[in-house]
């Protein structure tokens, strides 16, 4: 097998027209195309009126080795990477493990489903602990929120099975590397789920909610047959941890119920917002610092602006679907404004999971066909904004989130500004063209208390700024919603690099976005399946527990 990269079409080209791409391209005849697949298929939309498809195609041809010799200076014909999956332990490896001892997984969302499928698929049984109710369920409080103002602690947005991923656009694209092909493992898990094949290859692929929902339900179903347990409504409160400095060794875990449950292999894949869990952590003595995270707002325009904007006369166009974005302004004040988590026709959400505090978050539904696109805007922030404690991240989260609760008058409205009104520094009386997709309701006033000052000013620069790289994305009456304070997370659980335990306790692996590992559904997922393998790794060395008789 041998890949094409690089290989432009118009972007109404005939089906066949590919086809015969690839016969010129390898210089073969028709009789010597065995078949051939699209790896991954991306625009380039530069101009406008002359948008270009770029390919990238696995071809199988018996001429292969004539083929690659007579290119073997190209850098666009090469020989494909093999990118099948391969178990790092299992069968004979496995054989001495204790089979009494399971590993726990603490976390449902995109890491820990991940940690929990693969140590599943390697026979390892793995126990999922989660704090949060089943999709459905789950599902059910999160618009009753939105709806009835009524917010479940422990099952919301950020907490349930699923995790924050689950209300989300459902984006399964990163810039981490990748070099042995892990997030080909997760869309092909996701595609046995129940995700659309195209996913496969489109070079941005989405799910959305609705998908993620049915997914979660069938990777859950895959898990148990496979010999794993889930347990929810199942907050772990405490760890317990044998030793002191180097000899540090989990030892189990407790439950809000006062159960104990025993295992030298815990996995912390918990998410951004698990605050509590953080805190208990610190408290037990692991290893934990601060790291950067952004704040900012969430803004909304018309999804037809934006695919005007950035596909002109192919705006619909169905391979296109609508049209995203991604800006960047470096403020004079040595801040860095950017978008995060662009949403095409969306729907911006609420995602408070802590009484009294309002957050905001971005969502689309597959066809992604709403009214508005909405993007965080966001200001990126260090440790030396919040410094002295290793926790103070969060408690910087918690102050603008309760001030964002009080200026949106304390019943779970968000707070809101026009741009226009923000950036010339006045409140907003009334709206505009542009309807706010945010529930329960959004309340206009000036957000200008919301966020730190050096914050706001940035913003206020950027806003103007990007209408240079969007003709008409500085528009006076688009909606700023506050706060997005949820971009990452605002702590990193430390981990070796050669075995991904707990830099100070043994057994305890930190894993996905709630350890500052990941950022995203498929960095999370990614890094679940390379904490699965650390794990199994460690239980095919790890000497079984004498039992008493």
């Amino acid at each position: 097998m041998l890949r094409i990269n690089e290989l432009k079409l118009p972007l109404d080209h005939a089906e066949d027209d590919l086809t015969a791409a690839v016969l010129a391209r390898l210089g073969i005849a028709r009789a010597d195309l065995t078949g051939y697949t699209v790896f991954k298929r991306s625009y380039d939309a530069r101009k406008r009126s002359a948008i270009v498809l770029i390919y990238s195609v696995d071809v199988d041809t018996p001429l292969e080795a004539a083929v690659l010799a007579r290119f073997a200076h190209d850098p666009h014909v090469l020989p494909a990477p093999d990118t099948s999956y391969r178990f790092v332990a299992g069968g004979a490896q496995l054989q001495g493990h204790d089979r009494n001892e399971r590993p726990i997984v603490i976390g449902t969302g995109p890491c820990g489903l991940f940690v929990a499928l693969i140590l599943a698929q390697m026979g390892l049984r793995p126990l999922i602990l989660e704090r949060g109710k089943v999709v459905r369920e789950r599902t059910v409080d999160t618009f009753g929120f939105w709806r009835q103002r009524e917010l479940n602690p422990e099952s919301n947005v950020q907490f349930g099975e699923g995790g924050a991923g689950t209300f989300s656009d459902g984006k399964l694209y990163s810039q981490i590397k990748d070099p042995k092909h892990y997030g080909r493992k997760v869309l092909t898990e996701f595609v046995k789920a129940g995700a659309p094949e195209e996913i496969m290859y489109v070079s941005k692929p989405h799910i959305g909610t609705f998908r993620l929902v049915k997914m979660v339900e069938a990777m859950r179903e895959n898990i148990i047959a496979l010999g794993g347990e889930y347990r929810f409504s199942s907050k772990v409160v405490d760890i317990e941890v044998e030793g002191s400095g180097e000899q540090r060794q989990i030892r189990g875990v407790t439950l809000a119920d006062g159960e104990h449950i025993a295992s030298r292999h815990v996995v912390m894949a918990i998410g951004h917002s698990a605050r509590d869990t953080f805190e208990m952590l610190y408290e037990r003595g692991v290893y934990i610092e601060a790291k950067p995270f952004s704040i900012g707002f969430r803004v909304e325009h018309p999804q037809s602006l934006i695919d005007a904007c950035r596909f002109g006369p192919n705006a619909g166009n169905k391979i296109l679907g609508a049209a995203d974005y991604k800006l960047v302004h470096h403020a004079a004040n040595g801040r860095s404004v950017y978008s995060f988590c662009m949403c095409p026709g969306g729907t911006v959400v609420a995602a408070a999971s802590e009484p009294g505090r309002v957050v905001t978050n971005g969502m689309s539904q597959y066809s992604r066909n709403e009214r508005n696109a909405n993007s965080a805007i966001v200001v990126g922030i260090t440790p030396a904004d919040y410094p002295g404690h290793p926790l103070a991240g969060i408690a910087l989260q918690r102050r603008l989130e309760e001030g964002a609760f009080a200026l949106g008058g304390g019943n779970y409205d968000a707070p809101g500004q026009l741009m226009g009104d923000f950036v010339k520094g006045r409140p907003s009386r009334a709206l505009g063209s542009v309807i706010p997709s945010f529930k329960p309701a959004v309340h206009l006033t000036d957000l200008g208390p919301s966020l730190p000052d050096y914050a706001i000013e940035a913003m206020r620069e950027a806003f103007p700024a990007f209408d240079k790289q969007i003709k008409g994305y500085y528009q006076e009456d688009a909606l700023l919603t506050g706060v997005e304070t949820r971009t990452s997370s605002p702590i990193r659980i430390k981990r070796r690099d050669d075995d991904l335990q707990s830099l100070n306790t043994r057994g305890l692996f930190p894993a996905g976005e709630g350890a500052g590992y990941a950022g995203g559904i498929l960095s999370a997922a990614v890094d679940g399946i390379k904490v699965a393998e650390a794990v199994a790794l460690s239980m095919a060395a790890t000497t079984p527990l004498k039992r008493s008789a």
